[in-house]
C-alpha cells in the first residue's frame, strides 16, 4: 500500500554526501518541522530523470523555496557516490539534497518500489513527487508508467 495524503512519512535513513564523506540523514531529520518537496526517480544518470526531472528542479528551485519550502530533496535507489556525481554533474550545488536510497528500503516503505529488472535494474524507486509539511505528506503526486507529468517541478511549483 503506496502513502496517501495525510499520512505520516515512514522512518527511515537516507546517505548523502558532504565535504567530510558520506553520512546518514533519517527520514525525521529531513522532515521533521519543515516544508519539504521530496522527489524521486528511477535512477540518476537515465534518460528521462537527467534530461528533464532533475533539471527541473535546479531551474525551478528559487521560485519553489519563495513559497515557503525548507528543503527540494532528489532520492533513487543508487548509492551515495552515484547520487554525488549526479548531483555534480547536474549543477545542484546547494538548491537540491541528493539522497541515496542505496537498498531501496526507503521506496519500500513508501510502497512506491518499481520493479525494473526487466530493463536490468532490478527494484528501483517510482518516479514521484511527495510535498511534505512537519513529516506530513500534503501531495503525493506518483507517475504512471513511462509518464512525466505530476511529479515535474512545473506541476509541484503550482500545488504550493
Amino acid at each position: 500500500m503506496s502513502i496517501k495524503v495525510g499520512e505520516k512519512m515512514p522512518a527511515g535513513t537516507f546517505s548523502r554526501m558532504t565535504k567530510d564523506g558520506p553520512q546518514k540523514i533519517t527520514a525525521e531529520q529531513l522532515f521533521k518541522g519543515k516544508t519539504v518537496v521530496f522527489f524521486s526517480v528511477p535512477g540518476a544518470f537515465t534518460p528521462t530523470c537527467d534530461a528533464k526531472h532533475l533539471p527541473g528542479f535546479v531551474d525551478l528551485a528559487d521560485q519553489i523555496k519563495a513559497k515557503g519550502v525548507d528543503t527540494i530533496a532528489c532520492t533513487a535507489v543508487n548509492d551515495v557516490f552515484v547520487m554525488n556525481a549526479w548531483g555534480k554533474s547536474g549543477g545542484v550545488g546547494d538548491k537540491i539534497l541528493m539522497l541515496a536510497d542505496g537498498n531501496g528500503e526507503y521506496a519500500k516503505a513508501l510502497g512506491l518500489e518499481l520493479n525494473a529488472t526487466g530493463y536490468g535494474m532490478g527494484t528501483r524507486g517510482q518516479r514521484f513527487a511527495i510535498i511534505v509539511k512537519d513529516g506530513v505528506a500534503t501531495h503525493v503526486n506518483v507517475e504512471g508508467p513511462g509518464e512525466f507529468k505530476v511529479s515535474a517541478a512545473g506541476y509541484v511549483l503550482a500545488q504550493l
